[in-house]
């Protein structure tokens, strides 16, 4: 299991995954929105934006971010990451954060996943949660 950051962006997520990489070293893997199963989601001209990408930096350091369609507020763009190759646990850590909360998206099969969610807690906090593992 782990827990790890998840910040979103407007269209700056690799400038910003650059920069903290020049902070803590690492190598940062992407994906860009062009070419996804997701492309057809992404705004005009977001083709060479970031879908999804990990900073692994020394030391366990490991920052999530993306370039999303909502416009984020620095400071009320992230999430908490929530990963396991346990679906029952899985399933469990879900149902458990989103009561009280608001789910904006069940749990469901993705082109990366075989089970991911979003939701905010009764707290206000956003969670991704992903079974990690092929689809």
């Amino acid at each position: 299991m782990a827990l790890n950051a998840y910040l979103m962006f407007n269209g700056d997520a690799e400038e910003v995954l650059e920069y903290y990489r020049s902070a803590f070293g690492g190598e940062i893997h992407l994906m860009r929105w062009a070419g996804s199963p997701a492309a057809g989601h992404a705004p005009a001209g977001w083709g060479e934006k970031v879908l999804h990408a990990t900073l692994d930096a020394p030391n366990g350091v490991k920052v999530m971010a993306s370039d999303t369609p909502e416009h984020h507020n620095a400071g009320d763009n992230f999430a908490l990451a929530y990963h396991t190759n346990d679906s029952a646990k899985l399933r469990d850590v879900f149902s458990k954060l989103s009561a009280g909360g608001q789910v904006t998206m069940p749990l469901e099969k993705t082109f990366w996943s075989e089970s991911f969610g979003m939701l905010t807690d009764k707290f206000g906090i956003k969670w991704i949660v992903n079974l990690d593992g092929e689809a």
